[in-house]
């Protein structure tokens, strides 16, 4: 397999009371980083998604953008009683929200941040997870849209000024998900209502837009929904979350794993081989296959391809995470938050574990732009001891370890995938894995097909999965745990009946057997000949 050469590029922006900082990233020379912009004072600061911008919260009423290049303040708002600002993906424009005065104040405003000027500005009562940030923008920026009532506005990103320029009406939609370049569809939430079914409904936007959806799924108790496109925008992950389990085996509620394509092939259930939650789900940078951590404890952990047919099982344990660089070749299995921190590194292409470490108390954990480094951090106000960031290598080697009194933030500077390597390598390696078709869960099938026929297919189509070996193999199992006066009775047990303390009969013992088995015999001949 080809090493992928250091980058000097990679950027680590650490914040902690006093403000951030950014270090040059891995590796280091001298064993400790360099940094790259001392201290700007500051209570929070956030990357765009393409890396080129960096917002930061000086205070409630100033926002400052500071161009990622030269790592110089480019831009600053100010913008009074300010609660919440996000920057577009490609750092374009800022989004920010006021406390809300009164119905006639606009107090979402979008800004142009290379002019500074307002782009456009709206009315918005609160401000909740589903309801921010009030303007959706497709990764590349091509698409535009906002959530109205049992409506979806589109704007033409290039002139707000022209307000919405399509509408897509979807009753009772709650919640949306764009999808990633190209921004070409758009997934809608529509949650229960007077005994009719929840739904999630994909349609095409852009120049495409249509009334009628492309791709619809409906499901029963369904409290909240986490909807996740693939890269190319073919594939849309659906968890469905309810906060009841009518089964009574979980307390959190159930959650089920729904998968639909944009060409209406599949619209149906991900085929999982245990009953359980879903821990994690996560595509890979190509958008050819996702990784899932799903079921009661030990979990397992199963890598599909788009067309939910396992190619590799990762095996059980104590897991919840999932995280796959992005070039796609290494892939890091963890259980963090109430689990002890255990994390187990793959080879994707070699079909391999590489190696298993632990990472106790971790908050956040991420890959390097260049898909060489793991970077966990223990951060507050989550955790308020222990703060520190560690960095692994790609094979679990821990490579760098740096303790806080307090710390509230460790991010990748992020990067273009192209800079570090060809994704083609990777589709090449997912095309080399063969499958017998005969023997595949759902093949052809869709969301009518009865649920216990895919189980059973499921379970024909375990010995058709490759399995991948651990570099560590698990020791043997230890013998049964006997408590001291157990030891005791069996010494006193052998010298009363001749036994010994291991269960082997002593040369007495034996003889007095078989005295006893001959005599046995004798009696049973007298009572056959007397009869």
């Amino acid at each position: 397999m080809a090493v992928v050469e250091p980058s000097s590029s990679l950027e680590i922006l650490v914040r902690g009371p006093e403000g951030f900082f950014i270090w040059n990233g891995p590796p280091f020379p001298s064993g400790e980083p360099g940094v790259k912009l001392d201290r700007v004072p500051c209570t929070s600061a956030k990357f765009s998604d393409d890396g080129s911008k960096l917002m930061v919260t000086k205070s409630d009423s100033v926002i400052s953008i500071f161009d990622c290049k030269t790592l110089t303040e480019i831009r600053s708002f100010d913008v009074p009683n300010v609660l919440a600002a996000v920057i577009s993906p490609c750092g374009t424009y800022l989004q920010t929200f006021q406390k809300c005065s009164s119905p006639q104040h606009k107090n979402v405003v979008l800004w142009k941040i290379e002019n500074g000027e307002s782009a456009y500005q709206l009315f918005q009562k609160n401000m909740t997870k589903v309801t921010w940030p009030s303007v959706h923008f497709s990764s590349d920026e091509t698409v535009a849209c906002r959530l109205a009532t049992n409506e979806i506005q589109f704007f033409d990103p290039r002139d707000f000024s022209k307000g919405f320029v399509n509408r897509l009406r979807v009753p009772g939609v709650a919640a949306l998900e764009l999808s990633k370049a190209p921004g070409s569809y758009v997934a809608a939430f529509v949650p229960e209502s007077k005994g009719m079914p929840a739904s999630v409904q994909i349609y095409a936007c852009g120049k495409d837009l249509q009334s009628q959806p492309v791709a619809r799924r409906s499901f029963f108790r369904c409290s909240t929904v986490q909807l996740s496109w693939n890269s190319g925008s073919t594939g849309l992950l659906v968890v469905v979350q309810s906060d009841v389990d009518k089964t009574n085996q979980s307390y959190y509620g159930e959650s089920k794993l729904n998968y639909l394509t944009t060409d209406g092939v599949h619209e149906g259930l991900v085929p999982l081989r245990k009953e359980g939650p879903i821990h994690d789900v996560q595509w890979s940078y190509s958008g050819k296959e996702f990784a899932v951590v799903y079921g009661f404890m030990p979990a397992m952990a199963t890598v599909f391809d788009k067309k939910c047919n396992p190619l590799l099982e990762l095996g059980t344990g104590p897991y919840n995470t999932i995280r796959w660089n992005p070039l796609g070749n290494f892939i890091c299995l963890a259980g963090f938050g109430n689990l002890p921190g255990d994390m187990a590194f793959w080879d994707y292409r070699e079909k391999k574990q590489l190696g298993t470490t632990r990472a106790e108390l971790s908050v956040t954990s991420e890959w390097s732009p260049d898909g060489r480094y793991f970077m966990t951090a223990t951060t507050a106000p989550r955790l308020q001891v222990d703060n520190g960031v560690k960095v692994f290598h790609h094979n679990g080697s821990l490579y760098f370890k740096k303790m806080f009194d307090r710390l509230y933030q460790v991010d990748w500077k992020p990067e273009s995938v192209e800079k570090f390597g060809d994704i083609e390598d990777l589709v090449k390696a997912v095309g080399s894995v063969k499958i017998d078709e005969a023997k595949l869960p759902g093949k052809g099938s869709k969301a009518t097909q009865a649920v216990p026929k895919a189980t059973q297919a499921v379970s024909k189509a375990a010995q058709a999965i490759p399995k991948a070996t651990p570099a560590n193999p698990p020791a043997a199992k230890p013998a049964a745990y006997r408590p001291p006066h157990a030891k005791a009775a069996a010494v006193v047990q052998a010298e009363l009946f001749g036994g010994s303390p291991s269960g082997e009969l002593s040369k007495n013992a034996l003889k007095n057997k078989k005295k006893r088995e001959k005599k046995k015999q004798a009696e049973a001949a007298s009572a056959a000949g007397g009869s």
